[in-house]
């Protein structure tokens, strides 16, 4: 009789902490997953499945804080993120009216050509979504091959595509707009300051000084088709430019 073999056709499932049942399945039934086992007593245990993945829940820790953001984590790697981060937008708009994009539950934002993006789910668990392609290295604190405000920009970018910290990104970048942005081109700085007015209103912070920066400066239709070009996925864009 042969010995029994190990064959390559595992199957993975991620098991994360649930802080509540309710706040759960409401959260990622609005997105359109399917609770395929949910059991609140003796112990909490959720099974979720969408399209071909499953996510699976269980008892919080004692002293987790979900607003810590420091709860678990997943990632699905896929083909292509963009359809999937446009079909959690439209189901968040369908349920809830408007996308979640601060606090928790959230999802970041999607800028054209990137390579992943985070769901946040309200037990702070991050559900992060990677195109498979995606560059292995990543240059953290900005291209080599920039300087000055486009750096800081592409740093920026990491930030909050790569590592989900929308607050370092919003020091970093207004840092980099007192220190260059008076040698930056008036278009390099309107997309600064557009990413500072964004990222301010993800973060409850207020947006005037920038808005005010932004309306000030005097823009080409040359560089209002960049700007557009580059930032079209921020919503209120036209709203905020000069």
């Amino acid at each position: 009789m042969s010995e029994p073999v190990v064959r390559p056709n595992e199957t993975t499932v991620p098991l994360m902490p649930c802080a509540s049942v309710e706040e759960t399945l409401a959260f990622y039934e609005a997105l359109g997953f399917e609770a395929t086992y949910k059991q609140s007593k003796p112990y909490v245990y959720l099974a979720l499945r969408w399209s071909g993945f499953q996510l699976h829940f269980g008892p919080t820790p004692k002293g987790l804080d979900p607003a810590r953001e420091e709860s678990g984590g997943c990632l699905v790697m896929v083909d292509a993120v963009a359809p999937y981060h446009a079909a959690f937008v439209a189901a968040m708009r369908r349920v809830y009216g408007k996308v979640l994009s601060s606090g928790l539950p959230r999802i970041t934002r999607y800028r054209p050509g990137a390579s992943r993006f985070t769901l946040v789910d309200p037990s702070g668990n991050s559900i992060i979504f990677i195109q498979r392609d995606e560059p292995a290295e990543l240059e953290y604190g900005g291209s080599k091959k920039l300087t000055g405000l486009a750096k800081a920009l592409d740093n920026a970018r990491i930030l909050r595509e790569f590592k989900s910290d929308d607050l370092q990104a919003f020091r970093a970048l207004k840092s980099a707009v007192r220190r260059h942005g008076a040698d930056a081109s008036p278009v390099e700085r309107a997309i600064a300051l557009c990413h500072l007015v964004d990222l301010a209103a993800v973060l409850g912070e207020p947006t005037d000084p920038w808005l005010t920066d932004l309306r000030g400066l005097e823009l080409t239709t040359d560089d209002r088709q960049r700007i557009e070009s580059e930032l079209g996925h921020l919503a209120g864009l036209q709203e905020w430019l000069p």
